[in-house]
């Protein structure tokens, strides 16, 4: 099993990787297709329409994760990783007011939002909560093209024919062979121990089958300059957040208070706690105003695994641009593991599929440069993701703010506390790292759909919306 370190940290925009960046991408696959003509038409027959049926999670929390807006920008040909923030806006209203559709390389579609994006509460698509459903049509309104994909967390988006694949395939799917091919955290250990490798190294191995070592230390710095990046502006930005709930920024604030108590020498004893939560907050902050972030492994924990790098960069003076990367590309072998054997996804498992994931990662990874062994390393994962299990996805009002911003503080600090547990010890604990992985996944099969994302359970009814 192989999953790349950028396919888990994936440079885009918020407010959510599932809800936004999904349904983005989904949009650009959906064009790509009709653009190819590999689909069976009448001949001379031309696309004249475009409809999209939102459904399951995606039609109840859409709106606040901005998962029309998402969609109109897919079809417009526009991508997570390259749009720009501050265009999205214009465009969107050209759309409103023309109903139409114009991506480049395509004719001009007709495509009035108010009628052609549909959240459709009702019905749910079988394969995962987060389903959406793409039609063209002709001049006469006959659907020539029917096409449904599935965000399935982090970004990742398959379509129906892919994810049936995936549920039924009995033997592994035919890779490029990698030197260390683990799948769960047994074979990643035992892999290490007969190697005499950290586990960063052998991810690092597996990812230069596919690259050179400097475009693999490239992609890595990028990534972490987004992340930086992303901080930097949460921590400069101030007033409220959008979508109605009138939540103010308030890593700003928390960020001047903590640098005059840095200033003044003040005793403060929480205080890498302090400097964890306000990177956390910053992060998820933009993340919630549709900023650019880095999926890690989703958007709505993106603020877990930055905040913990840059209170390892704060905090230790031997931190370096090796260390960045070595915290990268241990926490995306744990990341990748996760995946594979449970969920990322709000929607399939809970939010402790997303904050939970996202703390282990990133207890890994500062396990690794403090110099852990690959037992520790693994003890620092099980840790974190052990006392996030049940974990409810329950947004107020579909926004990822309320309890999502402060939640990712949370998982920061226990991903530190995590780390320090396990670099204390000798790297021997009761629960394996794949029994909490596996107990993630029973526990997210057995949740209630009101708890997925949904807003429809938990804070999202019992908080009065104001």
């Amino acid at each position: 099993m192989f999953l790349s370190v950028f396919d888990l940290y994936k440079i885009g925009i918020g407010p959510s990787s599932s809800h936004t960046m999904g349904p983005m991408t989904a949009g650009g696959q959906f064009l790509e297709e009709l653009k190819s003509g590999q689909w069976p038409r009448p001949t001379g027959v031309k696309v004249d329409r475009l409809r999209v049926h939102l459904h399951g999670s995606l039609a109840f929390t859409g709106i606040g994760h901005a998962t029309d807006r998402a969609v109109i920008l897919g079809l417009c040909g526009l991508l997570p990783a390259t749009v720009d923030p501050n265009e999205m806006d214009a465009l969107l209203e050209t759309v409103k007011q023309t109903k139409r559709i114009s991506p480049e390389g395509h004719p001009s579609y007709r495509f009035d939002p108010a009628t052609d994006l549909i959240m459709d509460r009702r019905t749910p698509l079988p394969g995962h909560a987060n389903g959406m459903a793409f039609e063209a049509y002709d001049v006469d309104d006959r659907l020539l093209l029917r096409r449904i994909f599935y965000s399935i967390g982090g970004g990742f988006v398959v379509t129906e024919e892919e994810l049936e694949s995936a549920k039924t395939r009995t033997a592994p799917k035919a890779e490029v062979p990698v030197p260390f091919p683990f799948i769960n955290a047994a074979q990643m250990m035992s892999m290490a121990k007969e190697s005499g490798l950290s586990i960063a190294e052998m991810k690092r191995q597996n990812e230069e089958v596919f690259m050179s070592r400097d475009e693999l230390n490239a992609g890595l710095d990028r990534i972490w300059s987004a992340m930086r990046s992303c901080i930097d502006r949460g921590l400069e930005q101030e007033g409220i957040m959008p979508g109605g709930l009138k939540v103010k920024r308030r890593a700003r604030y928390l960020h001047d208070r903590l640098q005059e108590e840095w200033r003044q020498n003040r005793i403060n004893p929480l205080l890498a706690n302090d400097w964890l939560s306000v990177y956390a907050m910053a992060v998820n902050e933009e993340n919630a105003a549709g900023g650019r972030v880095v999926t890690a492994p989703t958007n709505g924990a993106a603020g877990v695994v930055p905040a913990v790098l840059r209170y390892y960069l704060h905090f230790h003076d031997d931190a370096d641009e090796n260390g960045i990367r070595d915290f990268l590309l241990t926490s995306a072998a744990i990341g990748g593991v996760i995946k594979h054997n449970a969920s990322i996804s709000g929607a399939e498992v809970g939010c402790q599929g997303e904050v939970g994931s996202a703390s282990a990662m990133a207890a890994a990874g500062l396990a690794a440069v403090l110099g852990g062994s690959p037992e520790q390393i693994e003890n620092a994962a099980e840790i974190a993701l052990e006392h996030h299990l049940g974990m409810t996805c329950d947004p107020v009002a579909g926004l990822v703010q309320v309890p999502c911003i402060e939640r990712n503080a949370l998982g920061a600090v226990k991903a530190v506390t995590a780390a320090s547990l396990a670099v204390k010890g000798d790297g021997t604990h009761f629960v394996p790292l794949d029994a909490c992985i596996e107990t993630m996944r029973q526990t997210g099969v057995d949740m209630n759909e009101r708890y997925k994302e949904t807003s429809l359970g938990g804070l999202a009814v019992n908080v009065v919306e104001c």
